[in-house]
C-alpha cells in the first residue's frame, strides 16, 4: 500500500532539518578552534603582545556573552528559522574578512563571526524543541556530534594548512568561511518551515522572567563556569604543550584529540540526561575527568598527554552536552527555554570570557602555567557545585501560553 503523502512529506521535512542542524552545529566552533594552534605563528607574524593574544582568546566567548541575550528578540520578531539563517550567513562573512586581510581584520572579523556564533547557540535547541518535540534529545546530540567534528576538523588542519601554504594565514584562517556557506544554502529550505509570521506569533504575550528562579542561576552558573574551563583550556593546552616540547603539528593533534574525546560523549550524554530523571550521576564523572585532564595535561609525564587530553576531551564534552540540555530540560516550553538559554549563554559567556584572558595574563605575569591551571582547578569545584544543583529533578514555570511538550513535560523532554 502506497505510504501517505503527509508521512512522505513529515519524513522528508524531518531529514531537512536533521541536515540542517547538523551543517549548522558543524560550524560553532571552527572559528575559535582554528586560533590557538597558530597563536604563536599569530604573535610572530602580526606582532601581538601576549595581552593581545589573550584578548584575541578571550574574544569570541566575550561576544558570546554580550550578543547572547539579544537572540530571544529576534527570534520574537522574525522567527527562529529567520535569525539562525542570518547568523550563518554572517558567522561565513566574519571567516572570510579575517582570512581576507589578517592583519587588519583578525580581531573584526573574529568577532563578527563569534557573535553570529552566540546567536546559534542560543536559538538552535529551542528551535529542536519546538520542531520536534519527541526526537529533541537526538538532534541535540547530533548538532553537537557535528560540533565536535568542526572543532577536531578546525584544530587538526590549522597547523598543516600553514604549512602548506607556505605560510599564508589568509588561507589558514580564511578556508573556515567555505563550510559556513554551505550551511547557509542547505538551511535555505528551513525557511518553508517557518510558514509566515511565526515570530509575531512568538511576539505575543511578554517573554518569561526566568531571572527571576534560582533553578535558572544554577543552569547559568553551571553553563558559565563549565564554559570557563572548556574555553581557557581550548584556547591554551597548543600552547602548554609547545612550551613542554611538543612541535606545533603534535599541539594541534592534542587538541583535536580532545574534540574526538568530547565526540564521544556529544551524542550520548544528552540522549541519556533525557532518561534520567536526575543527572547527578553524570555531572559528577564528568568534572573529576575534566580537573584529571587538566592537571594531567601539564604535570604529567608529556608521553601521557595523549591520554590526558582524551579524558579532558570526554569530560568536557559530557559537560557541555548536560549545559545545553539544561537549558531545554528544565524549561516546560519553548519560549521559556529560549530565554533560560538566553539567560546562561549571555551571563554564562561572559564568566567564561574571563577564563581565557586570566589564563593568558596569569602565564605572562608569572612565566609558567602552575598558577593558571591551579586556578583552574579551584574553579572546577565551583562547576562542580553548580552542576550538581542544576542536575535536580526541577522545573521552571511555564511562560505565557505554556504548551508543554508531551506526557512528560516534568522532565523537560517528552520521552522517545
Amino acid at each position: 500500500m502506497p505510504e501517505h503523502p503527509a508521512g512522505v512529506r513529515r519524513r522528508y521535512a524531518t531529514a531537512l532539518l536533521v541536515v540542517a542542524v547538523a551543517a549548522a552545529g558543524l560550524n560553532l566552533r571552527t572559528a575559535i578552534t582554528s586560533l590557538p594552534p597558530l597563536f604563536p605563528e599569530l604573535a610572530a607574524r602580526l606582532r601581538l603582545s601576549p595581552a593581545a593574544l589573550s584578548l584575541l582568546a578571550a574574544a569570541p566567548v566575550i561576544c558570546f556573552g554580550a550578543v547572547s541575550g539579544f537572540a530571544p528578540r529576534l527570534n520574537r520578531r522574525f522567527g527562529e528559522e529567520r535569525v539562525l539563517l542570518a547568523a550563518l550567513g554572517l558567522l561565513a562573512a566574519g571567516l572570510l574578512l579575517r582570512g581576507a586581510a589578517p592583519a587588519a581584520l583578525l580581531f573584526p572579523g573574529t568577532v563578527l563571526a563569534a557573535g553570529a556564533i552566540a546567536v546559534l547557540n542560543v536559538l538552535l535547541s529551542p528551535m529542536v524543541k519546538r520542531r520536534s518535540p519527541l526526537r529533541a534529545g537526538l538532534l541535540i546530540g547530533i548538532y553537537l556530534t557535528a560540533l565536535s567534528v568542526g572543532s577536531i576538523l578546525a584544530s587538526l588542519l590549522s597547523v598543516p594548512l600553514y604549512q602548506a601554504s607556505g605560510g599564508s594565514l589568509r588561507l589558514a584562517l580564511g578556508l573556515w568561511a567555505a563550510p559556513a556557506a554551505l550551511a547557509v544554502l542547505l538551511w535555505l529550505p528551513q525557511l518553508r518551515q517557518a510558514g509566515p509570521g511565526h515570530g509575531h506569533r512568538a511576539a505575543t504575550g511578554p517573554p518569561p522572567r526566568v531571572y527571576r528562579h534560582a533553578l535558572a542561576w544554577q543552569v547559568t552558573a553551571f553553563m558559565g563556569l563549565q564554559s570557563l574551563l572548556f574555553y581557557a583550556a581550548l584556547s591554551w593546552l597548543p600552547t602548554i604543550f609547545r612550551d613542554r616540547g611538543a612541535a606545533a603539528v603534535q599541539a594541534g593533534n592534542l587538541l583535536a584529540l580532545m574534540g574526538v574525546g568530547g565526540l564521544a560523549t556529544a551524542l550520548a550524554v544528552p540522549a541519556l540526561a533525557h532518561r534520567m530523571r536526575s543527572q547527578r550521576a553524570l555531572v559528577l564523572p564528568s568534572m573529576a575527568g575534566t580537573a584529571v585532564g587538566l592537571a594531567g595535561s601539564l604535570w604529567a609525564p608529556l608521553g601521557l598527554a595523549p591520554l590526558c587530553v582524551l579524558v579532558l576531551g570526554i569530560s568536557q564534552g559530557s559537560l557541555l552536552g548536560l549545559a545545553i540540555f539544561f537549558t531545554v530540560a528544565r524549561a516546560p516550553d519553548p519560549g521559556t527555554a529560549a530565554s533560560l538559554s538566553a539567560l546562561a549563554q549571555s551571563v554564562g559567556y561572559l564568566v567564561a570570557s574571563t577564563g581565557p584572558l586570566a589564563v593568558g595574563l596569569l602565564h605572562a605575569a608569572t612565566g609558567g602555567w602552575d598558577i593558571p591551571v591551579t586556578l583552574l582547578l579551584v574553579l572546577a569545584v565551583g562547576a562542580l557545585v553548580a552542576g550538581l544543583l542544576a542536575a535536580r529533578p526541577a522545573m521552571l514555570p511555564g511562560g505565557p501560553g505554556d504548551t508543554r511538550v508531551g506526557d512528560h513535560a516534568d522532565s523537560g523532554l517528552s520521552r522517545s
